[in-house]
């Protein structure tokens, strides 16, 4: 089976793997190359995969929506991180998270920016 898990800026993972183990709502499920296709919204959660090798690997996932197909799995979530040993996901997220926070702490201050500039010339109108 082709996994493939898709974010809004990039692709993540695109690999032939042997199964997967992701979260629904009412719980955890798994999927195997004869597994009926369907559609399922996926919670918060790590989804676990089984690489042609046999070795597992893990994603960190928001929430978003997988679509079993045939041999292909797609799974769209807005953010995801990708670790080969469980124990390296922990840290994974942390320095995710840490990034972003930065990034919408510089997009804050930016846009505070344009917003008193803003003002400045609105009252500069008058």
């Amino acid at each position: 089976m082709n996994l493939k898990v898709l974010l809004p800026e990039k692709i993540l993972l695109d690999e032939t793997v042997q199964g997967v183990v992701a979260e629904a709502e009412d719980g955890s499920f798994g999927i195997l190359p004869r597994h009926v296709d369907f559609v399922t919204a996926v919670v918060p959660g790590i989804m676990t995969f089984i690489k042609e090798n046999g070795e597992e690997s893990f994603i960190a996932t928001d929430e978003g929506i997988l679509l079993k197909q045939g041999k292909k799995i797609l799974v769209s979530v807005e953010n995801a991180v990708r670790a080969d040993k469980l124990g390296q996901l922990e840290q994974a997220v942390n320095n995710f998270l840490h990034s972003r926070g930065e990034l919408e702490q510089r997009s804050r201050y930016a846009l505070g920016l344009l917003e008193a500039d803003f003002l400045r010339r609105f009252v500069e109108m008058e």
